[in-house]
């Protein structure tokens, strides 16, 4: 049974850790995190469509619990997700002049115990807010910002869902893992149409498939699978709504390292290859930002600005990253990253309109430590496969025999979702 009424909030009885970055609005106007006081934490949003960056504290009565979750509105406000005597409470809050307003949206119960609920990644336009209650055997999809009476039940799935992708500027496709009879597949659920789900990716039968980002203009999707490399996830990349396959570039596997893809750049219309994006390098030497393109072979590593909150960044549609951070000296500050420019391609190569062709494979190596100034250098670029020798004067046989099939293993392909056809630029 579900409760959804209005009641006021306390404190919060969680114990898991902050979250270490920041949440941004979906056109990266505006920002929220809890930002550290001592011991104590606090609401914090960011402005960051002026000629500056600038916070505003949002403190309430009483310290905030680390597990506090806090997501940014298109008009200003922040949500905070509060868990409060087993009740997940939802609550706005907004700056008035030297305090901070509240304004409480109600509670959501989840009957079972072992149920945890999470908000989703912001929605586009900023007006509404959605949540995701996994429990043991069925997902549930809440609409906890931006309804007319409270928290909503919008959509039940079976089996237990995880990640959250928009597939449009709307907010009506929501791309969801869900975890059934063992293994993971993409889906889609239409918010619109009372939750029908329909399938996105479903690249082998025995494979766990996940979407990590995907870009409203061109389409490009960003993938986390174990098809190519049973037991051993890997980063791909297609395009919704295309008949190519997906490919699993070599150049995005760094030896104990994790790579983690968390911007794309927009305005690409029709052509999604060029699309630069933004990955979190995670090794045993650090952490960097790597800047990758489809119609690359390789990952251009950069150094992340100092109190990066890791894994938050935006691109321009110029192809200028941001990144927020936050240090002593500068406590809200966005880094500007113009990495380089896309590389012509070699002569001879096919004009970049497609998937372009996969590179030899090569082992995956570790980036070398940086260097004294923080700078990951570059890893060296794939050699080319030699070409075979040409006799001077070749005899062509009497009967010539057809060429040998090539031996490497065909990309898998990527099953469009049926209700993909409603993505528009």
């Amino acid at each position: 049974m579900t409760a959804c009424v209005i009641e006021p909030s306390a404190g919060h009885e969680d114990a898991e850790a902050a979250p270490a970055g920041c949440t941004l609005t979906a056109d990266g106007a505006y920002a929220a995190r809890l930002a550290s006081a001592g011991d104590s934490w606090f609401p914090e949003r960011w402005t960051l469509d002026g000629p500056e960056p600038y916070a505003v504290p949002l403190p309430r009565n009483q310290p905030e619990e680390p597990g506090t979750e806090v997501q940014p509105m298109g008009d200003g406000r922040v949500l905070i997700h509060r868990l409060v005597a087993g009740r997940h409470a939802f609550s706005l809050l907004y700056p008035t002049g030297p305090g901070t307003g509240e304004l409480a949206l109600g509670v959501v119960e989840c009957p079972d115990d072992t149920a945890r609920l999470r908000l989703l990644p912001p929605a586009p336009g900023g007006r509404r807010a959605y949540a995701l209650a996994v429990g043991p055997r069925s997902t549930t999809v809440w609409l906890v910002a931006g309804g007319a009476f409270g928290p909503e039940r919008l959509a039940e799935l079976p089996g237990r869902c995880s990640g959250g992708v928009w597939l449009d500027r709307t907010g009506r496709l929501l791309a969801l893992d869900r975890e059934t009879g063992g293994r993971t597949k993409a889906v889609v659920v239409d918010l619109e149409r009372g939750g029908e789900v329909s399938p996105l990716l479903q690249i082998a039968a025995d494979s766990d498939d996940r979407l990590l980002l995907a870009d409203h203009d061109s389409g490009l999707l960003l993938i986390r699978s174990d098809a190519p490399s049973p037991g051993q996830d890997r980063l791909g990349w297609g395009v919704l709504g295309s008949t190519m396959p997906v490919r699993f570039p070599e150049c995005l596997r760094l030896r104990d390292c994790t790579v983690t893809p968390f911007a794309i750049q927009p305005g690409q219309m029709l052509t999604p290859e060029s699309c630069a994006v933004a990955l979190r390098v995670d090794g045993p030497r650090g952490r960097w930002v790597g800047v990758w393109r489809p119609s690359e072979r390789r990952v251009h590593h950069l150094p992340a600005p100092e109190g990066w909150l890791a894994g938050t960044g935006l691109w321009t549609p110029e192809g200028v990253l941001r990144l927020p951070y936050a240090t002593e000296a500068v406590p809200c500050g966005v880094a500007q990253v113009s990495p380089p420019a896309a590389e012509a391609p070699e002569p001879g190569a096919p004009p970049a309109t497609g998937h372009p062709p996969e590179p030899e494979p090569i082992a995956p190596g570790h980036p070398p430590a940086p260097e004294p100034s923080g700078n990951p250098p570059q890893p060296a670029r794939p050699a080319q496969p030699e070409h075979p020798p040409q006799s001077p004067q070749p005899t062509p046989p009497a009967d010539p025999a057809p060429p040998p099939a090539p031996s490497t293993p065909r990309p898998v392909p990527l099953q469009q979702a049926p209700l993909g056809r409603l993505v528009t630029n």
